[in-house]
């Protein structure tokens, strides 16, 4: 089996004392078990939003090699904070047939009940991936409304950020520039309806820094 122990960067500064008992409840869990082959594999200053640290990465890959049949950890949150990284950690255990196990919350794909248990937590990462759809879709519909083209990214005409340069220059101020854009309808970089002085700002900053650049 494979043991995996992490501790953030913040947590790690503090002490080792984390990572020692993660790999202390991990190996009292194998001698229980008889388990005799132990390799516990560490990620230390990570953080568990994803996957995408070398210790599990390693993990993982033994496991996929079929060199260890069973992933065991102390604590879920210290494979990964996120439900959805897990469900496919799941998906993944049972295409590739290893068995994983988070000591702290009963999952145990080797039995009944820890199955059943991985499946709850799992059924809830398909709630929460379907909530992140629909503040997307929600999210897309108001920047629709609000007369926003999505899509390919736009940049602004040369003769509209031109215009801006040169009325800035004259001493208009930014929310005047706004205004006359707004009255001529000349739509913003991103195929806005609505011109604010905010934007006329970001404009001219771009401009200067495209100067500098050139």
């Amino acid at each position: 089996m494979i043991g995996h122990v992490r501790v953030s960067t913040e947590e790690q500064a503090d002490s080792r004392a984390g990572l020692q008992a993660q790999r202390a409840a991990i190996l009292a869990e194998a001698e229980r078990r008889g388990w005799r082959h132990v390799e516990i594999i560490e990620d230390a200053g990570y953080s568990g939003k994803d996957l995408k640290r070398p210790g599990i990465v390693e993990a993982l890959e033994a496991l996929h090699r079929r060199d260890a049949s069973t992933l065991v950890v102390a604590k879920l949150d210290r494979l990964s904070r996120s439900m959805l990284d897990f469900s496919e950690l799941m998906t993944r255990a049972t295409r590739e047939h290893w068995a994983l196990v988070a000591l702290d919350l009963g999952v145990d794909t080797t039995t009944p009940s820890g199955e059943m248990m991985a499946n709850v937590l799992a059924t809830f990462a398909q709630f929460e991936r379907r909530l992140i759809g629909q503040r997307t879709r929600d999210a897309l519909a108001a920047r629709r409304a609000a007369g926003v083209v999505l899509g390919r990214r736009r940049s602004m005409p040369e003769e509209v950020l031109a215009r801006i340069v040169a009325e800035r220059a004259a001493g208009r101020s930014t929310p005047a520039i706004a205004a006359g854009l707004n009255a001529d309808g000349v739509p913003t970089a991103h195929g806005g309806r609505q011109w604010y002085a905010s934007t006329v700002a970001k404009a001219l900053r771009g401009a200067t820094s495209r100067g500098a650049g050139e």
